[in-house]
């Protein structure tokens, strides 16, 4: 049994109908990683991850002062 175009073009409408547009892509987006990890645990490679280019390097942090003053303890002068 082959499924055709018009086929999946029904079954696609059904499911428009009964989960709505935005409940579909949600559902897509899910089938897609399930499959992804499928593939993955089995010990295939999948498709590495495309990183977008950074513009810059990261900048290195600002330098801080840490000013630390000395406290003498209070002394009690009741003895």
């Amino acid at each position: 049994m082959h499924l055709g175009m018009p086929e999946l073009l029904l079954i696609f409408a059904i499911a428009l109908l009964l989960f709505g547009p935005k409940k579909l892509g949600d559902l897509g987006k899910g089938l897609g990683e399930g499959i992804r990890n499928f593939k993955s645990g089995l010990g295939g490679s999948p498709e590495p991850e495309a990183k977008p280019p950074s513009a810059a390097p990261p900048s290195p942090p600002a330098e801080t002062k840490v000013v630390v003053e000395e406290t003498k303890p209070a002394v009690d002068e009741k003895k």
